[in-house]
């Protein structure tokens, strides 16, 4: 596949069909919104908003039991109710639950609750020995989703990919001047 004159959301839906991802639970997310959007209007995709994130990963985990894949799509905020549920089942079963997550807490970021989790995300991983992918440049977008599922299921093991504001854009506020 070839990435020139593609955005990067539809490197990213070409890529899951390619690898036949096909169960797309979601918490709605702005960064998001493209890539939600498209997935949406592809017959291809079973995609579908849930209450919690927690509620998505146990949804693909046992979509991957039963023989589809899937993958999760959140933003950064997300992440942090998310430490449980992937030490309980997905990790420690070796279950390959694929997690895609606009980074939001940085460049940019107006909300403190955002950054605060955006420090805590990769140690998260990291101490769960979860692999993870940021993805920051629409040349390497297609390698890197591909290699990341690929290699989530040849070792069955869960993988996060983090979208990266310098990928996608982020979301950011200009601040509001209060007259004095």
């Amino acid at each position: 596949m070839e990435s020139a004159g593609r955005a990067w959301h539809q490197i990213v839906i070409d890529v899951l069909k390619a690898n036949e991802v096909r169960l797309i639970p979601y918490v709605p997310d702005n960064v998001l919104k493209p890539l939600i959007a498209g997935i949406h209007a592809d017959p291809f995709f079973e995609a579908f908003t849930v209450a919690r994130e927690e509620e998505a990963v146990g949804i693909v985990a046992g979509a991957v039991m039963a023989g589809r894949r899937g993958m999760v799509l959140m933003q950064t905020s997300g992440f942090a109710t998310l430490a449980n549920v992937l030490a309980s089942l997905p990790c420690a079963y070796q279950i390959p639950v694929l997690m895609m997550v606009s980074e939001r807490g940085t460049l940019g970021e107006f909300n403190i609750g955002q950054a605060a989790v955006w420090r805590t995300m990769r140690p998260t991983l990291e101490s769960l020995a979860m692999p993870y992918h940021v993805v920051t440049r629409l040349d390497e977008c297609e390698f890197v989703v591909d290699r990341t599922i690929r290699q989530a299921h040849l070792t069955q093991q869960p993988a996060a990919l983090i979208l990266s504001p310098l990928l996608t854009g982020g979301k950011s506020v200009t601040p509001k001047v209060v007259a004095q």
